[in-house]
């Protein structure tokens, strides 16, 4: 009798010892998997940014031709999945398990590491050979000024400097950051990889997704608004998830799956 306990304790601790520890539910970032890859693996992807600024500079051309307006020019871009990629940034996510934070995020940007994406530093210097002024609006904050203008020197953008340069301070609604360059400048386009790039009203996302919005605006996309594809992260998915940040992994992934249309 005794040596069958001793054999049965034996083979419980044997198999508690090879078990593999679990990644906490609630870290894990697989949802990430498939957008990250499209964004860094496909053709498609690449074929869709140089569209988006083979469109603005076509837009630039036809707007210059009539210009009449008394004010220098200028054209407002996005900076992250606009004119840098900041994928890999997903892809530690991913291999961490650890979702975004203020801290992992920094780390990533103070490196000035995110590569230019395709068409975007042409776009940026064909602007300026049309003596357009290219303004970079971004959530960024402020604290990040140095290691993106870093960033954005390295690559050759245009007109990167603090002048035109415009990181959040205390909102990440860029309604106020626009007005501040129309002062001065006519704005001619806007490029980004969010609505909430072009105008405010699309950053309220309350009812039906936003698409009212878009159906109202149909004729500015492809004119005056250029948009870019991210489909990693976004305005977009905060109506999918009730307009919560502080929820766990497993809520998020229950209301994305929920939020799924099938037949």
């Amino acid at each position: 009798m005794k040596n069958l306990l001793v054999s049965i304790a034996l083979i419980s601790f044997l198999l508690q010892s090879c078990q593999i520890p679990k990644q906490k539910e609630e870290n894990l970032q697989d949802h990430l998997i498939m957008s990250v890859l499209w964004y860094q693996k496909s053709a498609e992807m690449k074929a869709l940014y140089y569209q988006g600024f083979n469109i603005a500079k076509m837009r630039l051309d036809m707007y210059l031709t009539n210009d009449t307006s008394a004010k220098p020019n200028a054209v407002i871009v996005d900076i992250d999945e606009t004119m840098l990629d900041n994928s890999p940034f997903e892809g530690k996510c991913i291999e961490t398990g650890q979702s975004f934070s203020k801290e992992s995020w920094n780390n990533w940007t103070n490196l000035a590491k995110a590569d230019a994406l395709p068409g975007a530093i042409e776009f940026s210097n064909y602007a300026k050979s049309r003596n357009v002024n290219v303004f970079y609006i971004s959530n960024r904050s402020v604290q990040e000024l140095l290691p993106t203008l870093k960033n954005l020197k390295e690559h050759g953008f245009a007109y990167a400097d603090s002048s035109h340069l415009l990181l959040k301070t205390t909102t990440s609604n860029k309604e106020e950051r626009r007005l501040t360059v129309s002062n001065n400048y006519d704005i001619v386009l806007l490029v980004g990889d969010n609505l909430g790039d072009f105008a405010e009203i699309f950053d309220d996302r309350t009812q039906n997704y936003g698409f009212d919005y878009v159906e109202n605006f149909k004729n500015q996309f492809g004119d005056r608004f250029i948009v870019l594809p991210n489909p990693m992260y976004g305005t977009w998915e905060s109506p999918i998830l009730n307009f919560q940040r502080d929820i766990s992994e497993k809520d998020k992934y229950k209301l994305r799956k929920a939020a799924l249309k099938s037949y």
